[in-house]
Order: C-alpha cells, then structure tokens, then sequence
C-alpha cells in the first residue's frame, strides 16, 4: 500500500478523535440527555455560543468521518489479506468481535458515550459488502442515505415530546447532575447502565436500537467506495471538494434553527463530515511536512488506546470519584482543558511509537484478529515456501 495513503489515513483518524473529543465533552459534562437540554444548566451566553458552535461545526460530523475511514481502511486491509492469501472474513469478524467486547467493557466499567459497539456490530453488517462491486456498495449508500432523508420529514416539533415529557427530563436531569457530583462510582455506573428518562415502551425502544446504528451505516459504504475509486490519492480534487461540501453542510446544520418541517441535522452532519475529509486532505497535501500534521499521525496510530484513555481521563475530571467538576465547567474552559490533554496523549504517543510498534489495546486487537501472541498472522508452509521463491 501507498505509504503516503496510510499516513493520511492516520492523520484523519487522529484528527476525527479530536472533534469526537470535543463533541463528547457535552457529554462528559452534561450527560448523554443532559447535552440536548443545556438551557436546564442555565449556561452564560459566552458558553451558549460555544455550545452552539460545537453543534454546529463539530457534533455529528466527526464520528461520521471516522467512519468513513473505517471503510476506507477495511478496503485497504482486505486487500493486504488477499495479498497474502489469508482468510479475509474470517480474519475481520474476530476483528469486529473484539470491538464489541471493548466497546462492551468501555461502555460498563467506564462511560454510556461509547462508539466501539456500534463500530463493531456495524462491521459485521459490512462483511456482506465487503467483496460487491463499488457499483453495488454506490448503489446502498443512496438508498441508505434516502431512508436518512426520508426521516428527517415531520422536522424537530414533530420530534418533541416523544422519547420524554418537560417535566420526567427536568427531574432526571435533577438526580442525574446529583449523581455525576457527589455519587460513588458504583453509583455512577448503575445510574449511566440503567436510569433514563424516556416514556416510550419495549417494542419503541428496540426500534430505535435497531435503527440507531444503520443512521451511520453510509458512511461506511461511502468509505468502502471511496477505497476502491481511490479518492484519497486524488489530490487535485480536495480543495474543489471542500469549498462544494464543507458550506452545504453548515448550512444543512444551521437549518434547524430556522426550519421546524424538516430535519435537516442527519443529512447535514454527513456532508460537512465529507468536507471536512477533504479540507483536511488538502491541508495534508500542502504541509505534510510540519509537526502539527504529524501530531495527528502519532494519535491516529493509537487511535483506539487514545479513545479509550480520554474517556478514563475526561470522567476522572468530571465524574464525583475524581475531580468532581460535571456541569461546573462550562464550554470554552472544558474546550481549553481538552486541547491540554490531546497534546499530552500525542506526546504520549510520540513517546510511545518510539520504543513499540503498536499500542497495547492495539496489539490486543491484533492476537485476537490473529490468534498469535506475536499479533502476526500464522502463514502455511507452502505459502512461506512460495514466497521464498
């Protein structure tokens, strides 16, 4: 594979964690409800407009391009497999097994806000896409991202009042805020695994499970699409790309605000995701050279350490077992205190890249995948003899 294609692919990693970060700081410090209901914390206006900003420019637009690189890299490694005439799918699922189980673990022992469960489920789904024509992979995401468009019919009123009354969320979010402040951490964890606050019954919540996950599911096939038009080593086309998609998908954003019929946030959280993928590509290709696009490599490499170690860090700063500070902060200081903690895990991993070559949770993946405490795949005789020759 291109080494220049990989490079990108970890600096992108790198740089979705960093607004995924950002986005789940709302999380971290209001809670998984609390972040859609932020006038029950009564913000000062200069953290309203930074709430409002982080909705807006970086919430649902950055999951989405990890996603995309999801796809884009599962292409990529199929092929590798291939090359070495290993057992693709078989190979992938123990793959996407092992996010689950992390996602799983991440999401009882340590924080509600994981995506590594719905990564790994939505894996599985992929593997029955994994050897279609790019046609065929085109072809599904069109319809997928109709269905999005298709829901977002009936706009935000419609939406109101469903899932939860004013009256049940203003009292969750009373015992909830109480809970994150002083609760123990036994507490805490049966709070996130098994309070909430919606009115909705059985059958309306497995709905919602079961579609939950497929809302995402055409960044993946766009990315697995992408791998195979090669998007990424077609640099004369990122500048164009970004200046087209970047400004639809603020203005898909920004229309909720003005707009009730329709939703337009879905929609328009995928285009400025792909905006962002090429605006980033661009800047790749203009200074790859410096430090500050290498920092976005180093982080990238250890993409799922990294994950996994800022949810560790950003519920010891928040939740009542470490620094206690949930609803306390407010937007532009847990803004600043999270560009810190980014920089120090990219010295972490600048440090660490130096002296391994894979992260520990990293290398964890790779036995499973393998089966091989070496985390390298086990290649037959014959196809070692073949290779000699």
């Amino acid at each position: 594979m291109n080494t220049n294609r990989i490079t990108l692919i970890d600096e992108l990693r790198g740089f979705s964690l960093l607004g995924i970060l950002l986005a789940n700081l709302l999380i971290f410090q209001y809670g998984i409800f609390g972040k859609d209901e932020i006038a029950f914390f009564d913000l000062p206006k200069w953290d309203i407009t930074g709430y409002y900003f982080t909705k807006i420019f970086i919430e649902s637009s950055f999951m989405p391009i990890f996603a995309f690189i999801f796809g884009y890299a599962l292409i990529l490694m199929a092929d590798k497999l291939q090359d070495k005439q290993l057992p693709i799918k078989r190979y992938f699922f123990r793959r996407f097994i092992a996010l689950m189980i992390f996602g799983f673990l991440h999401t009882y022992f340590i924080w509600e806000g994981d995506i590594l469960l719905t990564y790994g489920s939505i894996g599985i789904i992929l593997l029955m896409f994994l050897k279609r024509k790019p046609k065929t992979l085109l072809v599904w995401f069109i319809i997928f991202s109709s269905i999005i468009v298709l829901l977002g019919i009936g706009g935000t009123e419609e939406e109101a009042g469903i899932l939860y009354s004013e009256e049940t969320i203003t009292t969750f979010l009373q015992e909830s805020t109480a809970i994150y402040q002083t609760g123990s951490y036994s507490e805490i964890r049966d709070h996130r695994m098994n309070d909430t606050p919606f009115e909705l019954g059985e059958m309306e919540l497995m709905i919602i499970l079961i579609m939950a996950p497929l809302m995402i599911l055409p960044m993946f096939l766009i990315g697995m699409y992408a791998a195979h038009r090669k998007w990424l080593e077609q640099p004369k086309y990122f500048k164009r790309l970004a200046i087209l998609l970047v400004p639809i998908g603020l203005l898909f954003k920004i229309a909720p605000y003005f707009i009730t019929f329709y939703d337009f946030s879905m929609l328009g959280g995928n285009v400025l995701a792909l905006g962002y993928v090429f605006l980033f590509a661009h800047l790749y290709e203009k200074f790859r050279a410096s430090r500050f696009m290498a920092a976005f490599e180093q982080f990238g490499k250890l993409s799922l350490t990294n994950y996994i170690l800022m949810s560790v860090i950003f519920t010891l700063i928040f939740y009542a077992y470490g620094l206690g500070l949930f609803a306390k902060v407010g937007i532009w200081l847990a803004v600043f205190i999270a560009i810190i903690v980014y920089t120090l895990q990219v010295i972490f991993s600048n440090l660490y890249l130096k002296h391994f070559k894979q992260g520990p949770l990293e290398w964890i993946i790779r036995v499973i995948v393998y089966w091989n405490f070496k985390s390298k795949p086990k290649m037959k005789k014959v196809q070692e003899v073949d290779n000699a020759i």
